[in-house]
Order: C-alpha cells, then sequence, then structure tokens
C-alpha cells in the first residue's frame, strides 16, 4: 500500500469519527436543553420523555437492520444515506412548530443515526487490520468518551448564546453544517468498495421485516404506558405491556422459525448460548436504564426546579462525564487482567454516587445542589469507565468471530432500549411525583431510586456472571488430565 493510500485510510477515518461524535452527541447534548424546549414549545412530560426516550428507541431498533442494509448497498452508499437524512432530519428537528412535530423528527433523526452506527465500526473492520485496527477502534472509543462529556456543556453554551426560549434550536442546527461538511469529505475519501457483500457472505440477504415489525411493536406497547403515565388516565393501559412482552415473545418464536428454516433472522439466537454474552446484554440493557436516565430529571430539576441556566446545569453534569472519559481508558487495559471484577467495582462506585447524589440534594438544598452533587457524580462516572467498555470487551471475548458484527449490533441495541426503557420508567415515577404536588427535589429523589434499581439490576447480573465465570474456572482446574 502506498503512503498515499494509507493517509487516505486515516482522513476517511477521521470523517467516521466526525460523524460518530455528533450522532453520539446529539444524546446527551439534548439533556439540558429539555427546560429550552418545555418553554419554547409548551411540551408536557410526555413529549419530553418521548424526545429522549423515542430517540434512543429507534437509534436501537434501526442498529441491527442497518447492518445489513450496509451489506447490501455496501458501507459507503449506506453511510452517506444516514449521514444525508440525520442531517436533513436535525434541520426539521430544529424548525419544528410544535412538540408533537419535534417528536417526530426525533423518531427519524435516531432512525438516521441507527443507520449510520454500524457503518462506522464495518468500515473501520474493512479499512484497517491488526494493530492499526485496534488503533482505530481505540480512537473510536475515544470519541464515545467525548461525546459524552462535551455534550452538556456544548449544550448549555449553545442556548446560553441563543436564548432560553429558541436556544434549544441551535442544538439541533449545529448538526447541519458539520453533517454538509462531513458528506462532502465521505464522498470523496471513504472508499467505494467497502462493505459491498461479497466478503462478508452476505449476498441474498434480506431485512427479517417481520422481525423487525413484532420486535418494534412490541417494546413500543411496554413503553407507551409508561410513558404516557400521566396523559392516559384509567387502568386500561397497563394491558400494552403483557401484550408488548407476549409480541416480543413472539419475536423470539419468530427468529427461531426462521433459522430453522435457512433464513437470516434479524437476530441469531445462538449467540445466546454463550454465557458471557447473555449476561453482558443484560447488564449493558439494566445499567444503560440506570444511569442515562439520571441526567435526563437531574437537569430538569437544577433548571425548572432550582433556575440554572442550560449552561450552569450543563457544568453540573460535567464531573460525571470527565471521570468516565478518564477512567474509561484505564478500564479498557485493566479488563483483560481482572475481568468481571473490575465491571464489579466500578458498579459499586456508581451505585454509592448516585445514592451520595441524592443524599447530597437532601442535605443541601437550594441552588447549592449543583456543587453538592459534584463529588458524588464524579465517583459514579469514575465507575461508570470501568463498567461500559470493559463490559463490551467480555461478552464479545467468546462469540465466534463470523458472529462478531451481529453481536455487537445486538450490544448496541440493548444499550439503547436500555436507555428507551429506564427513560420512561424514571420519567413516570418523576413527574406522577411531581403532579402529586411534590417539590422538584423529592421528584428527583423517587427518580434516583428507580435508576438506583436498575443499576443494582445491573449488579446482580455481574455478580451472577462472576460466579459463573469462577465456577467454570474451578471445574477446568479439578478436571482430569
Amino acid at each position: 500500500m502506498t503512503a498515499e493510500a494509507a493517509r487516505r485510510r486515516w482522513k476517511a477515518l477521521g470523517v467516521c469519527l466526525l460523524v460518530g461524535f455528533m450522532s453520539l452527541l446529539d444524546v446527551s447534548i439534548v439533556n439540558v436543553a429539555l427546560p429550552s424546549i418545555d418553554r419554547g414549545l409548551d411540551a408536557g412530560p410526555a413529549e419530553l420523555s418521548w424526545v429522549l426516550s423515542g430517540y434512543a428507541l429507534t437509534f436501537g431498533l434501526t442498529l441491527i437492520p442497518a447492518g445489513v442494509l450496509g451489506d447490501m448497498w455496501g458501507r459507503r452508499t449506506a453511510f452517506l444515506t444516514g449521514l444525508a437524512a440525520f442531517t436533513a432530519a436535525s434541520a426539521a428537528c430544529g424548525l419544528a412548530p410544535t412538540a408533537l412535530a419535534l417528536v417526530v423528527f426525533r423518531l427519524l433523526q435516531g432512525v438516521a443515526s441507527g443507520l449510520v452506527g454500524p457503518q462506522i465500526s464495518g468500515l473501520i473492520q474493512e479499512m484497517f487490520t491488526g494493530p492499526e485496527r485496534s488503533r482505530a477502534f481505540g480512537y473510536f472509543g475515544t470519541t464515545v468518551g467525548l461525546a459524552t462529556a462535551v455534550g452538556p456543556l456544548a449544550g448549555g453554551l449553545l442556548i446560553e448564546a441563543a436564548g432560553p426560549s429558541d436556544g434549544w434550536r441551535w442544538v439541533f442546527f449545529v448538526n447541519v453544517p458539520i453533517g454538509i461538511v462531513a458528506f462532502l469529505l465521505a464522498l470523496r475519501l471513504i472508499p467505494g468498495r467497502a462493505g459491498c457483500g461479497s466478503s462478508q457472505g452476505s449476498l441474498g440477504r434480506r431485512i427479517d421485516g417481520v422481525g423487525v415489525l413484532l420486535l418494534g411493536t412490541g417494546l413500543v406497547a411496554v413503553l407507551l404506558p409508561l410513558i404516557q403515565e400521566q396523559q392516559w388516565k384509567g387502568a386500561a393501559k397497563w394491558w400494552l405491556i403483557p401484550l408488548g412482552l407476549a409480541l416480543l415473545a413472539l419475536f423470539a418464536l419468530w427468529e427461531r422459525r426462521t433459522a430453522r428454516a435457512g433464513g437470516v433472522p434479524l437476530v441469531d439466537l445462538a449467540l445466546f448460548r454463550t454465557g458471557s454474552y447473555v449476561w453482558g446484554a443484560v447488564l449493558g440493557m439494566l445499567y444503560f436504564a440506570g444511569f442515562t436516565t439520571i441526567f435526563f430529571i437531574f437537569t430538569l430539576y437544577l433548571q425548572n426546579g432550582l433556575g440554572y441556566s442550560a449552561l450552569a446545569a450543563g457544568l453540573a453534569v460535567t464531573p460525571f462525564a470527565a471521570g468516565s472519559a478518564v477512567s474509561a481508558a484505564v478500564g479498557g487495559r485493566l479488563v483483560t487482567r481482572h475481568g468481571r471484577s473490575l465491571i464489579v467495582a466500578g458498579l459499586v462506585l456508581v451505585l454509592a454516587g448516585t445514592a451520595l447524589a441524592a443524599l447530597a440534594v437532601h442535605l443541601v438544598p437550594g441552588r447549592s445542589a449543583g456543587w453538592a452533587t459534584a463529588g458524588p457524580l464524579l465517583l459514579a462516572g469514575v465507575g461508570s469507565g470501568l463498567v461500559i467498555a470493559p463490559n463490551l470487551a467480555l461478552a464479545l471475548a467468546d462469540v465466534p468471530v463470523v458472529r462478531a458484527d451481529t453481536a455487537g449490533g445486538v450490544l448496541q441495541t440493548a444499550q439503547r432500549l436500555g436507555t428507551a426503557i429506564g427513560v420512561a420508567c424514571v420519567g413516570a415515577a418523576f413527574f406522577a411525583h411531581l403532579a402529586g404536588g411534590h417539590s422538584w427535589a423529592s421528584a428527583f429523589q423517587v427518580g434516583i431510586l428507580v435508576a438506583l434499581g436498575f443499576e443494582a439490576a445491573a449488579m446482580a447480573s455481574a455478580l451472577a456472571d462472576l460466579r459463573r465465570r469462577r465456577r467454570a474456572s474451578s471445574g477446568r482446574a479439578s478436571a482430569p488430565n
């Protein structure tokens, strides 16, 4: 390979990382914009929940079919299509005239983001090999950490500059010039041969439309009564949850039938015969349901309850993101030596930091809450960095290489769906407590308790996998030679 071709690959990687940064930033940057959206569009609790959980839901549901589309169309074509759609949806979000319109455009933005996601990892795999591939994925991991760290602060700065009523629009408008520049660079730099399908054995693959429909409708049926809890009166709405669970069970049966008939299922159920993968997927979903939802209610509490500006709220959240970004790099190096024990230690820090943040709000009421929670959030952030990337590494460690792409897509989907479920559950508890006439601080503490429940469940799954691994190790040690 010539020196020019090598440089071109790294430039193409830069474009991929820029787009990945932009799509991931849209998860964290919107948290501090919620009160501004509330003021600008008179959005209610349900609309605010959907702005976050709807994006995560459609993002997660699109990830796995998007991997198939990348094989069918080519990674470059799928990447450019997703990028163009994401840029257009961002402009539509910024121009949204009503809260309902914003929710619809956010759903479409999530679909576009989900289309881009698998192409980035696929392009890295195709453009790089050996140590260079590890280095490229390391840059991608750093990008994820930076997007999380910068999001709340960037959102606060944009809203501070543009004003509290319409500043939220610039949270979305900022994606438009970046998206246009990235699209033009991608046209020139990203190789057209990537992901053509022949090398992947994907010729003739088709998207499992029935599987997508069953999975999507099942999850929406479970989430709807939680998100609309305040708007839909009466008990009939709760029947949607068992209906959703039945649809998800039907989805599993359909996937098994598709595989037995020689088709290509949306989710390869053979993956779930690997214990470490199952526990890793469960832990990821539960953990994202817990920790990502804290900032949803925390920024609402700070801005609507205490009168913080968006910038001040973004600064208050920054300790968690900074701690997570720093410890993530350390966690990646330590996981091979300490394994699941490292994740258990990280979860202990997260649980302690989250509980201490709730206690800080109780002991230091009023506008000093942002300062009082800085230490606990930093502690939780350090723990979080020891959980996310190490859990991914351990979950994929025993997965056959031939299933690696699908396995990674399912793990990311579990994380996004965990976020959607967590926002729905924590948001339902938070807004119900407010509707009952309680204070913002009290509602925040109730929401934290629900988030702690998810985090504790993640800890239980980590401990279960740790016991499973130790039993397997002792069994191998005692087996006769």
